[in-house]
């Protein structure tokens, strides 16, 4: 009886490592953010700027389609709509190229990009399902000075959208 508890021990930890690391991998896999110019959670994630839990997953920022918050809603991510953190703002042109990293595949609606209140630019996939990496090209139109760009990625088979915020400054 001894020898089978003993058994049943030995293979537990054995097996339990395999389990945690195979489990914990479909929740590792996240989604996407933008890269480059650096999002908010690009920044955490490079530790140029300090930051909670982000930093470890900045291609999670997912929430309901329709906010209009760097947070994408979730509480736990909310440093990212502090406009005061000293995010670092990047110079760029009037036509910029936003370049998305994704971590996971989904069908695809629209991107969207917004300063302020106003879109400046959307793209429609129309349910495609892009690839590791997505480049948009941005017309700020009049904008110009410091901006903060908020962009979604609205995904066609969910209720749900990814967000990322990044601090511009349009010359």
């Amino acid at each position: 009886m001894k020898s089978k508890k003993k058994l049943a021990v030995v293979l537990g930890a054995g097996i339990a490592p395999l389990l945690a690391v195979g489990l914990s991998s479909g929740t590792a896999q996240g989604h996407g953010y933008i890269s480059s110019p650096p999002s908010r959670q690009a920044q955490c994630a490079a530790g140029v700027v300090p930051c909670g839990p982000i930093k470890y997953e900045p291609q999670s920022v997912e929430g309901r389609k329709g906010l209009r918050s760097c947070s994408g809603g979730n509480a736990a991510f909310a440093e990212l709509d502090n406009d005061a953190k000293g995010w670092r703002v990047t110079p760029v042109s009037r036509t910029t190229s936003f370049q998305w990293r994704l971590t996971a595949r989904h069908a695809t609606s629209t991107w969207q990009y917004y300063i302020g209140g106003t879109k400046i630019a959307e793209f429609n996939d129309g349910g495609a399902r892009p690839g590791e990496i997505v480049t948009h090209q941005v017309n700020f139109g009049g904008f110009s000075g410091k901006q903060k760009v908020l962009a979604i990625w609205n995904i066609a088979d969910t209720a749900n959208a990814f967000y990322a915020c990044v601090d511009v400054n349009i010359s």
